[in-house]
Parts: C-alpha cells; structure tokens; sequence
C-alpha cells in the first residue's frame, strides 16, 4: 500500500510539474519572447531540485520520515507551511524571466528585444505593473492623496484633488457609487474564492478517499474532525483564506489600487508582491551557499581534533571578531565599484541587479555559516566516543567514510532545524541592509527598499503609511509562517523533546 501511495503521488506531482512546464512554454511561444535565465534564477532551479532530491532521499529512511509525519499532525506548523509555499509559488512565478520582443523595424530583419526583463508574475500582475498614476493615492482610492491647482471653466485656479487615471475609474459618481462598488466587487471575489477553493477541496478529497479505501462522506468527515493522520482541516482552512484573498484581490487590482500608489505612482501591492522573490532568494540561496561550509568544516573540526580543529576554530573566530555589517558593506561597495567602472558586462540593468543580490547573498553566506559549524562541532566531538564509531575504527573504516556513513547523518537534524531557523533572520537581514544602503540594488523590488522609501514619505503632511505598512504586513506574514514552521520542525527532530 505505501508503494503505491508513493507511486501515486510521484504520479501527480510529476503531472502538476509538466502543466507547469507545457504552460511556460506555450506561453513563450505566444509571445516570441526570448528567455533570460539569471544567477539567481540558475540558484533557485538548483535548490528546487536540491529540495526533490532530499524527500527523495527521506522518503525511503524511517528516521527521517517519522519526524515528519509528526510535522505533518501539527496543526500551526500545516497552516504556517501552507503560507510559506503560498510565497515559494510567488517567488518560482517570479523566476521564470524573458524579454518580449521590440517593436519591429521596417528597414531591419534582425529581431529586437525590449530593454525590460520581465516574469511570468509580471504577466499575471499586469493590471498593477500597468496602471500607473500621476502620483501618491491611498488605498482604494479614486482621487489622489494631495491637492493640485487646476484651472477651472471661467479661468479661475482652484485647488482640488484630481481624480485618477485608473482608481475609480469607471465610477461616474464616485461620492455616491464607492462604498457600493467596493462592497459588490468585495462580495464577488469572496465567491469566487469560495468557489475555486470548493472545487480543490472536492477534488483532493476524493483523492483521499481513494487511497483510504473509503466513500467520500467518509473520507469528509475525516478530514472535518481531523481524524487523520495530516492536519487536512487545518490545510484546507489556510488555503480557504488565502483563495478568498487572492480573488478579492483579482477582482479588486483591475479597478483600484487596493494598496495605493507611491510617489512616482507605481502600485504599492504590485512593489510589496515583486519584493517576496528578494526575502526568499536571500533567505535560501545563502542557505544553500553557507551550509557546504558550515557542515563540512564543523563535523571536520569535531572528528579529527588535532590541528584541524585549531585551524577551523581561529578561522571562525576570527571571522566572528569582525563587524558583520561593515564586512557587508566594504564587500559590497566593491562590488558596486566593480560594476559600475564596467558596464559592458551586463546586458541590461536587471542582470547588473541580479549580480548584485546573488554577490550579497554568497557574502551572507561567507559571514553567517560560523554558528551552524560551531554546533556541529561540538555534536561531532561526542559522537566520536559513541560506540558505532569506535568499533568502524577498530575495523579499518577510513574516516572519511565514518564521516559520511556514521557522523553526517546524525548530525542532519540539527542542519535542517538551523536552516529552517535561520531563514527569518535572514530575510530581516535583508530588510536591514537596504534600508541602510549596502543591500540590493535600487532599482530591485524589496521589502527593505520598500522601507526605506517610506521612511521620507513619513515626514510628509499628511502621512503617507500605506508604503511602509505594506512591507511590514507581507515580512511580517513571512517571518512569522517560518519560525512557527520551524518550531514545529524543532519540536519533530529534537529527540529529547520527542521523548518528553
């Protein structure tokens, strides 16, 4: 039965990855666009196959999927997954980059590609990307947030608040018609919402009853009082909220901006969505390029002892001994240096940008893997007296294949339970430095750009907050999801607290 349970889930997974890929390509087809494929998006396709070949890998070893299945029970660590794979979909949408071809030329038969390095998020936001107006606007509104003077029919100036080119406009009475109109397309997206999330629901359910062995009232019921072995109602409850929330928003992007404009007039909602791939890409990509390092040099330092182990500490100590910001920030202004004294090297500024993020995220990685590598030390120094290890020893084992076969995986728990640890720190991480100037580039959406722009329009009269409180909701959602994510997985890998 469990052969065929996994059969039948590589089955669907391997059915929704080619509706995805056929999606992709008909959709460069349509639009002749030429593919850009940068260093972050290159990290990001090798992290996802490095995610797949790791539940491969854990699928078929019972200490790594009993810890999970009790991740699987738990009912926040189902609703804080949920969310954090609502912004992993955001984040792979806004990784897949082409170029759509430029205006054709009638004396020139080479193609032309627009300067503009767009994703298949942007298709999807097009309405937000698009509408774009003079200046500031609140939220939902129809008017703009400050007062210009125009000049009236009889020629004389007055002082109002113009109406917007895209917020309300189809409103011919917006005093009169706003509250209604906001309720009504409200209510219509709440239904559609309801409606999309019905229909999956109906369908995984009937999956499930399938492989329970079950008729579907049953199999409902079930997944209603959570007798199953997966927190089902606590999943599909998250999702409920969450398709309610993204319909509304459909319904709601094409007409208003739901949160505002900026001072150039660029949507603030289409800013803070744009922002998800950056918190993502630093908090994994450093991941991915500290982990090498730390679990290598730790279970190194703790096994051999000796000199090995006095080279490693001095080298962690000493980089612990410098100020992490300054580091960051001498490296990168290097690195902006380097970029700007050659601007050939990059084919558009979104390439110039994307090296610049995937250099912040190997100095992060460089600066931050000491603390995982201090622990896996001191891990490593007891499992060398442990029995197992002493008898391969005293078979001949070479060590190298102690290492690989004995310490690494005892020592894998703490690995995945410092990551999933260290994500929401460096995704605040990111926020910090560029609100301070030494993060991604400018022109890059990010939650720490987002920030530092609304920290001028604060001092404003009146206040502009809607920047500020966007960024705030969509890193706080994040951050939150991943440290109850990661407390779940704490509590599922922590033997003594198994025990307990």
């Amino acid at each position: 039965m469990d052969k065929v349970k996994r059969h039948s889930s590589v089955i669907w997974l391997g059915g929704v990855a080619l509706l995805v890929l056929l999606a992709y390509v008909s959709a460069m087809l349509t639009a002749d666009a030429k593919p850009v494929v940068l260093w972050t998006d290159a990290l990001v396709y090798l992290l996802l196959l490095a995610i797949t070949g790791f539940v491969l890998y854990a699928r078929g070893r019972e200490h790594y999927r009993d810890p999970w299945r009790q991740v699987l029970r738990s009912r926040l660590g189902m609703a804080s997954l949920v969310i954090l794979l609502a912004y992993v979909l955001v984040g792979l949408l806004d990784s897949v980059h082409f170029r759509l071809p430029a205006q054709a030329q009638e004396q020139s038969q080479e193609q032309h590609y627009s300067a503009d390095v767009l994703s298949v998020l942007d298709l999807v936001l097009g309405p937000m990307r698009e509408q774009e107006e003079k200046t500031y606007s609140a939220p939902f509104a129809t008017h703009l947030y400050a007062k210009e003077t125009v000049e009236g029919e009889d020629g004389q100036k007055m002082r109002v608040y113009p109406r917007l080119q895209f917020g309300g406009a189809h409103l011919q009475n917006p005093d009169e018609d706003w509250a209604e109109d906001i309720g009504s397309l409200g209510m219509q997206g709440a239904l559609w919402g309801i409606g999309c999330w019905l229909l999956l629901v109906s369908l995984v359910v009937v999956r499930l009853s399938q492989l329970w062995q079950k008729s579907f009232s049953a199999a409902l019921k079930d997944v209603v009082f959570g007798k199953s072995d997966v927190a089902w109602h606590v999943i599909f409850l998250t999702m409920g909220i969450l398709f309610v929330l993204i319909a509304m928003i459909a319904v709601y992007a094409p007409k208003y901006h739901v949160l505002g404009t900026d001072k150039v007039g660029q949507d603030v909602l289409y800013q803070a969505i744009k922002s998800i791939r950056t918190g993502l890409v630093i908090g994994t990509l450093t991941t991915l390029i500290m982990l090498p390092f730390a679990v290598m040099l730790g279970i190194m330092a703790g096994y051999f002892k000796g000199w090995v182990d006095d080279v490693i500490q001095y080298l962690y100590t000493t980089l612990n001994s410098i100020p992490g910001v300054l580091l960051i920030a001498a490296a990168v202004l290097m690195m902006q240096v380097y970029m700007s004294n050659h601007p050939e090297l990059f084919e558009t500024e979104t390439h110039r940008a994307d090296l610049r993020l995937f250099f912040l995220c190997v100095i992060l990685g460089i600066t931050s893997w000491t603390g995982l590598a201090r622990l896996l030390r001191g891990e490593a120094l007891k499992l060398r007296e442990m029995e197992f290890v002493q008898a391969a020893e005293a078979f001949g084992v070479s060590k190298f294949k102690i290492i690989q076969r004995h310490i690494q995986p005892n020592v894998m728990h703490l690995v995945l339970i410092a990551v999933v640890l260290d994500f929401s720190g460096l995704v605040l991480a990111e926020a910090v430095l560029s609100y301070v100037g030494v993060g991604v580039d400018p022109s890059m959406h990010s939650w720490g750009n987002l920030i530092n722009g609304a920290r001028l329009e604060m001092a404003r009269e009146p206040i502009v907050w809607w920047s500020l409180l966007a960024a705030f909701i969509f890193m706080f959602v994040l951050v939150l999801a991943a440290n109850l994510f990661s407390d779940a997985v704490r509590d599922a890998f922590d033997p003594r607290i198994r025990k307990q």
